[in-house]
Parts: C-alpha cells; structure tokens; sequence
C-alpha cells in the first residue's frame, strides 16, 4: 500500500493506495478511518483508494464540516492522483459522501456503491434510533478534548472492545468533536428524494440491517435513482464504469 498526502481547502488530509486497474475510491463511516473501507471491502479488484475523511484518522480537521466540503475533498484527492473516472462507494457515513460526490462532481463519478446507508434525505431526517445515536456519538465526542479520547470507549459493542480503543486511542480529540458534532447536526446530503433523479450511473444499494441504517433510507436511494438495484455486498456489485 502507498501512503497519500493531499491538500483540500488548505487542510492535509491522508490516504491509502493499493492494487492497479480500474480506480475505485471507497469511503470509511463515522468514528472511523481508512482502514475499516478497507476491511469490508475485501478483495475488491483494481485501484483501491481510501481516504481518511476530513476530521476521521490523520486527516486533522476540528473547524465545521459541511456535505460539499467532503464531496470537494474526494474532487481533490482524485485530481492529486491524475483520476478523472472512478467507482465512488462508501458506507454508512461515508454513503453520504459518496452520494453528496455523484451530485457535485458528476464527472469523476462512473458508477456508485451505497453500503448500509444512514442519510435518506432532509424530507426524511434522522429517524429516532438514528438521532439517539448521533446523540450519544456527539455528547462523548464533545468531552474528548478535555477528558481524552477514552470517553469513546463506552460506544463500542462489546466484541469490538479491545481492537476498537487501541483504533480510538490515535485518534485526534478535536477532530473527534468536529466529526460528532456534524453526524449529530442531522444534515443531509441532498433536500429530496427527487434530487437523486440527477444521478445517472449504475447504482449499487445494499440496505443496512441495524436501526441505525434503516431499509427505509435504502428504499429512498431504490426508488429514485434511475439506474439502482439492490445488491447484498459489495462484492457482487458489477458496477461498469461507462
């Protein structure tokens, strides 16, 4: 794997590279890095791109984070690596880069991959066990700077316990807070379902199976992007890039 360095409205922000062939840039989900796209990836073949989103992992960030300030640090990662065409896929979290990219920078985007998404839009909003949640991401994240980073340690799930705090004890504490603070906000990544119909690209959705990434936010994705089908992973995606 190659390390990257890149700039993005004057923020260094950090990614990994691996494999050849077709670009496919994958983005992480809340609370985490790089490194969690890649373990549910898996074998995915060609070029795999991952970043550490803005205020997540090395890529220090403790200002206001905003959809299309994400979306234009996928824009300048792909141009620091020469890619004009690229599968653009994300989870969780990162589903909501991923689309806020298909809508503002349509160019880069050849095909897309929604895993698990958790935004349906600002007609929907956060549902109830979503906003609690963000809540609770929030109220740890806000301590962070003050009390140190081990405030999250109550937000793991037990079986992720002991490998999930040594990831959270790199993590920087007033990016923490920034990123909690955003998840929390209940912004969205588009207003409407319709503004979906603006997508072109083959879409792949694979719907969540927690209360935290409903069936409902996946149905929104499959009844309005012209070109989405439902998948079960990753893996069988399929996605062309045209």
């Amino acid at each position: 794997m190659t390390e990257i360095w890149f700039q993005s409205a004057g923020t260094p922000l950090f990614a990994v590279e691996s494999g050849e062939g077709r670009p496919i840039i994958l983005l992480h989900g809340g609370l985490a890095t790089h490194a969690a796209a890649r373990h549910y990836a898996g074998p995915v073949p060609g070029r795999l791109i991952t970043p550490d989103l803005r205020a997540s992992g090395k890529s220090h960030f403790a200002g206001e984070l905003s959809w299309d300030l994400l979306a234009d640090d996928v824009a300048a990662l792909a141009r620091h690596l020469g890619i004009t065409r690229a599968v653009v896929g994300g989870f969780s979290f990162g589903s909501g880069v991923a689309v806020r990219v298909a809508l503002r920078h349509p160019q880069l985007v050849a095909a897309l991959a929604l895993v698990h998404p958790a935004y349906g839009g600002a007609e929907m909003g956060l549902l109830p066990a979503q906003q609690a949640a963000m809540d609770a991401m929030d109220a740890a994240g806000r301590r962070a700077p003050t009390d140190g980073i081990s405030v999250l340690f109550p937000l793991l799930p037990p079986a992720l316990a002991e490998r999930g705090r040594a990831l959270f004890a790199t993590y920087d504490p007033a990016s923490v807070a920034a990123s909690t603070r955003f998840m929390a906000s209940g912004a969205q990544p588009f207003a409407r379902g319709a503004d979906l119909a603006a997508i072109a690209v083959p879409t792949l959705v694979v719907p969540g199976v927690d209360p935290q990434h409903p069936r409902e936010v996946a149905d929104v994705y499959l009844r309005h992007v012209p070109r989405a089908r439902e998948g079960a992973s990753l893996l069988e995606a399929e996605l062309e890039a045209e």
